[in-house]
């Protein structure tokens, strides 16, 4: 088409495009380098992680990434004129064949996806522009199930077995109580456990006290779920209601007495045990609730005495011995430790006397020697621990008769620092020959261990012995004279006896 050259120059300053000229031809190498790079960003987009070796073919024919197929792509977006590509070619000495294949860093999955394969910096909107990355590529449309959560459509056995699976879903389309009826007949059906308090919560609330007690009254698993779920939060008061609706009364007064542990006030918990005194508790139950409220009755008074005796300092047993903790809620068994410690010389008509707390609470003879023995030989009162075991019979003799077993006295001794006479007193007492020998061995008390073989007439275990003493000690001198002493004191082998 003939134009006139004011036409041309008004095409050329108005086009977008614009002519090739040889001044120009730094930027013009400058665009066919962008352009290469572009070209294989962009086949890179479309590049799947097992076709990286695989060559694309152009519309035209041409291999995408060739240097003939960039050449053309960027005539057609300069409207350069075939002359001046020649003259361009001419004027550069090298290929751009040559230059080296970028790797790839996409695959079509993550084009679609909007995120990059790992180790890659840059999406395709960061490449291009520098506005935030978001994607150019149409959003993938979602299975039909992900938006049924959002229409309601799903049953109540699709709804159990959606949240056994752990996914988020809504139960406040389930509104008629048959609705929650069924979706709880689907949750117990399923036996998960996490599945049934999931809906009872819901039920719980969403349903009235009177309709949700008596739906589950006929539902023992899941009203079991319920009062266990109760008792974990602590909902006291309806669990009472719930216990109160199905009449298990002593499951009730049990309920109710648990109250007390979050009482910590004394004299209010007292108060409280003492109105949980006559709930229909079974007789075993009924008088551990009574022991306790008299326990504490107790403590209550023993803390308050001793806190002043320990104030005023004028007690022995407080200024040597300084309480390290109160006694108030203490169990009976510490009660009684303590008693014995501060209190073990006082009357038996005392609230903190010792003897008074073991009849007043029956309290073993076993447990109440084995603690008391632990209190009097912490404080080394070994006078006190001498009279514990010692009895009297009707003719006036008096023996020493331990229920707990003399060993395991000799064990409390030792671990207390008993002196060694004190322990070898009580380590003979132990009856069983080859227990007392293994105690006296293991507590070094040697005396015992010498009298012991010497009353064996066993002359072989005395010259064994007498290798583990120390030379020139008084067990040694002992042993010697033993072995020095008449034959027929000793055990000798038969041989030596027939002759």
């Amino acid at each position: 088409m003939n134009r006139t050259k004011g036409d041309e120059e008004e095409y050329w300053n108005s086009s977008k495009f614009k002519a090739f000229t040889f001044d120009d031809e730094d930027d013009e190498l400058s665009q066919l380098k962008e352009s290469k790079r572009a070209v294989n960003s962009l086949r890179d987009f479309v590049d799947d992680d097992d076709d990286d070796d695989l060559e694309r073919i152009s519309w035209s024919g041409e291999p995408v990434g060739s240097i003939s197929w960039s050449i053309k792509e960027t005539a057609g977006n300069s409207g350069s004129n075939h002359e001046g590509r020649e003259k361009l070619k001419s004027r550069n000495s090298f290929s751009y064949a040559q230059l080296p294949k970028p790797p790839s860093t996409y695959s079509l999955s993550s084009f679609f996806k909007g995120r990059t394969r790992p180790g890659s910096f840059q999406s395709l909107s960061d490449a291009l522009s520098d506005t935030p990355s978001k994607s150019y590529a149409p959003e993938l449309g979602r299975p039909k199930g992900e938006y049924r959560d959002y229409s309601n459509d799903w049953s109540p056995g699709d709804t159990v077995r959606r949240l056994r699976k752990g996914k988020i879903c809504s139960l406040e389309r389930f509104r008629s109580l048959q609705d929650k009826l069924q979706l709880l007949e689907e949750a117990v059906s399923m036996h998960d456990g996490n599945v049934i308090t999931a809906v009872l919560i819901f039920l719980k609330r969403t349903l009235s006290k009177e309709i949700l007690f008596r739906e589950l009254e006929v539902r023992q698993i899941a009203l079991r779920h319920l009062i266990h779920f109760l008792k974990e939060i602590g909902d006291q008061k309806l669990l009472l209601d719930l216990f109160r609706y199905l009449d298990r009364t002593e499951e009730l007064a049990l309920s109710h007495y648990r109250e007390h542990l979050n009482i910590q006030d004394p004299e209010k918990r007292k108060e409280f045990l003492k109105t949980c005194i006559g709930l229909p508790f079974s007789a075993e139950d009924g008088a551990h609730i009574q022991d306790h409220y008299t326990l504490l009755e107790r403590q209550i008074i023993i803390e308050a005495n001793d806190r002043h005796l320990e104030s005023a300092g004028q007690t022995e047993i407080f200024r040597k011995h300084p309480r390290k903790a109160s006694i108030l809620n203490m169990p009976l068994v510490t009660t009684l430790f303590y008693s014995c410690f501060y209190h073990y010389t006082e009357a038996e008509g005392t609230f903190s006397s010792p003897v008074n707390l073991k009849k007043t609470f029956k309290i073993p003879d076993k447990q109440y020697v084995l603690t008391a023995l632990a209190a009097r030989a912490k404080l080394r009162a070994w006078h006190d621990v001498d009279a514990l075991f010692t009895t009297k019979n009707w003719l006036g003799y008096t023996k020493k008769r331990a229920p707990i077993g003399f060993p395991r006295v000799v064990e409390i001794l030792h671990k207390n620092s008993a002196p060694a006479q004190v322990l070898q007193e009580y380590v003979n007492l132990v009856e069983d020959v080859d227990t007392k020998l293994n105690l006296a061995t293991k507590f070094k008390c040697h005396d015992v261990v010498i009298d012991t073989y010497r009353d064996l007439k066993d002359r072989q275990q005395l010259l064994a012995y007498r290798s583990k003493v120390d030379k020139g000690s008084p067990e040694e001198e002992k042993i010697d004279a033993i072995l020095n002493s008449s034959v027929s004191s000793c055990r000798l082998p038969p041989s030596i006896l027939r002759r």
